[in-house]
């Protein structure tokens, strides 16, 4: 009796894990630097956006152009099963291209 109980509660657990499965989904965000170095982000960006070296987007107008800044050029997404992984990437931008971003 004992044996028959362990094994059919096992059985259900089994299945419990599996219908979890199903439901479970990871979404990752990532910048790419122009080297090539990556970073995990905490969300998504939009194109020619203005970020910081963080990944964190610059409010704009910027108070000076003495600063690090990068213009996000691409956008890409490879999917996988239960997996989306969103890659941001990012070009540098000038002293002379942040004046178009100062007050």
């Amino acid at each position: 009796m004992y044996y028959t109980n362990v094994k059919l509660f096992l059985g259900l657990v089994y299945h419990v894990k599996n219908i979890y499965s199903l439901f479970m989904f990871m979404e990752d965000f990532h910048i790419v630097f122009p080297e090539g170095d990556t970073q995990e982000i905490q969300g998504r960006l939009r194109l020619n956006q203005v970020v910081d070296v963080n990944g964190l987007a610059l409010s704009l107008p910027l108070p000076t152009n003495r600063m690090i800044a990068f213009r996000v050029a691409k956008i890409q997404t490879k999917e996988g099963k239960g997996t989306r992984e969103t890659f941001h990437f990012l070009e540098l931008l000038s002293a002379q291209e942040l004046l178009e971003y100062c007050e």
